[in-house]
């Protein structure tokens, strides 16, 4: 690929953001405020900040650069600037003054920690740009950054570009090549490509556009990850391993995480150049990875590495659905759902944050699981790199903070996408106006919501603009009223866009089809209800959750009664079945209890096991 700085085409995505001229406003500037969740989420979120984030000893994550003793290629510099960037989400959220004095006492611990050639980093000189040194320097960029996004803190500013500096002396044309510079390809460092255009945006320095272009370009070249020429490929198919070559080898191109963080990167890039080919690279390969790995719980990976994993989802698979693959995930779906607007990219980041992301977090909030395998049970992971911490107890709060701002998202001036349904509040600034928006329900355990104009405050009593409802995919059969008045375009897999001149206590109605979905699957069966993952777990004292059942259903749906639930679990229903092999006498008619995913499990406690795809009595026909 030549000249991508050059090329200005831009893709239409005139399908997706061109409304009718009847839907139109009168150039409203939009800008969310504020936004508070409630109801589970908002506590998940709650107690992720109030004992995760808030619960870590900052100079754990800081002993690494100050000792600066890296010598066997080892990861413990991405530690702080994963859990900073979660701190920093965290804050935009809460706004708790406490938050804000923690994350700036630990913006200047690691200031203090730059040399003077600008290395910020924990490996010897003569071990720089190898193992993980280079991924480490991208969190500590994206560390830096962000806190001078959100502060204004120049010297934030000047440490990047004095580490981003450093780095170009090492790496680049006529020099080491960034994908020589780590694992996987070459994959991890090449990363580095999100920061690079943050910085750049930031500083208007060419130099660092240069040095992106560069990034996709030499990907391109004999021995890169070929992240443009193979994005028609499956993922788990563009480097087959040879007889002889490891799974945690450079010559692995298939590690889940590293890889999709560099089409982020590309989408950075796009950005600023408008070229189709790095965003269309990007979607096909999210397709990919949506046909071919995205299990049922919106999670992925074996061994953090791609391997056609929605086909052999039933199963068990070695230290499957890694949370920072999870996290990424959604963060590749939300940077494709600001670009494009279609609301596929939401369908799914809502699957992966109700399931497998809130299956991360113990039931208490003070840690977040490394794997989280779809049977079994949840264990806390290890500690890695000397460092009393591991990459997902970092990482996964950056995922839990994702979900209020994308609950709420503005598109261009004049629109308000309503991606979550979560009671909530949103505080919104629209012309001369500041209105509070209000949103009830009890979604998911009903498909009922209600989004209300609560309050509206200033000079214009009613502004004109538009609210976007995202229907999802799933939903067979919805509906939408406004003040009692029945909407006709509302379609699944699309934005209903309501566009008119608001009015205190206006009340938008959403009804979304809730039916329990069946899943068949190499004789197993599993239950999806609306975006939620059903399991069954030991904890409720119902039977084997092995054991071999026929469900009473139709093909493709069955009855569920919504039962109490038990201590720790956030919904619960009851399921009727037939179970064993005889299926002819009285006792083998029962009901069992089924959970949602992200409380199968939560307690950690393996005395109990769980699992999602249940065994089904085959039956000759």
């Amino acid at each position: 690929m030549k000249n991508i700085l050059k090329h200005t085409c831009v893709l239409c995505v005139a399908a997706v953001l061109c409304l009718p001229a009847s839907a139109k406003s009168k150039n409203v500037d939009i800008e969310i405020q504020n936004v508070h969740l409630r109801g589970y989420v908002g506590k998940r979120i709650d107690d992720c900040v109030r004992h995760r984030v808030m619960g870590q000893k900052v100079e754990d994550l800081i002993a690494p650069f100050r000792q600066q003793d890296e010598t066997q290629g080892r990861w413990a510099s991405e530690f702080w600037g994963k859990w900073v960037q979660g701190a920093i989400a965290s804050f935009q959220y809460n706004k708790a003054p406490e938050l804000y004095s923690k994350i700036r006492e630990s913006q200047q611990l690691l200031m203090d920690c730059q040399l003077p050639n600008g290395y910020i980093g924990d490996y010897v000189p003569e071990k720089e740009t190898t193992g993980w040194d280079i991924w480490g320097r991208k969190y500590t960029l994206l560390g830096l950054l962000k806190w001078y996004r959100l502060s204004g803190d120049k010297k934030a500013l000047k440490a990047a570009c004095r580490l981003l500096d450093y780095t170009l002396t090492q790496v680049g044309p006529d020099k080491k090549s960034i994908y020589q510079c780590g694992f996987y390809r070459g994959m991890p460092p090449a990363s580095i490509l999100e920061p690079v255009m943050f910085l750049y945006n930031d500083t208007g320095d060419e130099r660092y556009l240069k040095f992106a272009q560069y990034i996709v370009e030499s990907g391109e070249e004999d021995g890169g990850p070929h992240l443009l020429a193979k994005a028609d490929v499956p993922v788990h198919k563009r480097f087959p391993l040879q007889p002889g070559q490891s799974w945690w080898s450079w010559e692995n191109g298939q590690k889940g995480y590293e890889m999709m963080s560099c089409y982020i990167g590309m989408l950075e890039l796009y950005k600023v150049c408008k070229n189709p080919e790095l965003l269309e690279a990007a979607c096909k390969t999210w397709q990919h990875i949506l046909d071919e790995e995205i299990n049922i719980t919106g999670g992925a990976c074996s061994k953090e590495c791609w391997f056609n994993g929605k086909a052999l989802q039933t199963f068990p698979a070695s230290h499957t659905m890694e949370t920072c693959v999870s996290f990424t995930w959604m963060q590749f779906c939300e940077r494709l759902l600001e670009i494009t607007g279609d609301s596929k990219y939401a369908d799914q980041l809502e699957l992966t944050a109700y399931n497998a992301l809130m299956a991360s977090m113990k039931h208490d909030g003070t840690q977040i699981v490394k794997y989280v395998p779809l049977e079994g049970f949840r264990r806390e992971g290890e500690h890695q790199c000397d460092v009393p911490i591991n990459c997902c107890n970092a990482n996964g709060t950056r995922a839990f903070a994702m979900i209020p701002r994308v609950a709420y998202k503005t598109r261009g001036n004049e629109r308000l996408d309503v991606n979550l349904f979560i009671p909530s509040e949103a505080t919104l600034r629209i012309g001369k106006s500041v209105i509070c928006l209000k949103q009830e329900t009890h979604y998911p355990q009903t498909g009922e919501s209600e989004i209300i104009i609560d309050k509206i405050e200033g000079k214009q009593q009613s502004p004109i603009f538009q609210i976007a409802i995202r229907i999802p995919q799933w939903a067979v059969t919805a509906s939408i009223e406004v003040n009692g008045v029945p909407e006709q375009e509302v379609k699944p897999g699309t934005y209903c866009v309501l566009a008119r001149s608001w009015k205190q206590n206006d009340c938008i109605r959403v009804c979304l089809d809730m039916t329990p979905r069946l899943y068949r699957q190499q004789q197993k069966i599993a239950v999806k209800r609306g975006p939620i993952v059903l399991a069954r777990d030991s904890r409720f004292a119902d039977g084997f959750v092995d054991e071999v059942l026929v469900p009473e259903s139709t093909d493709e749906t069955v009855t569920l009664t919504p039962c109490p639930a038990s201590e720790n679990v956030w919904m619960a229903f009851k399921m009727p079945v037939c179970t064993g092999t005889y299926q002819d006498g009285p006792n083998d008619r029962k009901e069992i209890i089924l959970c949602d995913f992200a409380s199968a499990g939560n307690t950690w406690d393996e005395r109990y096991r769980y699992r999602v795809w249940l065994p089904e009595l085959y039956v000759p026909k």
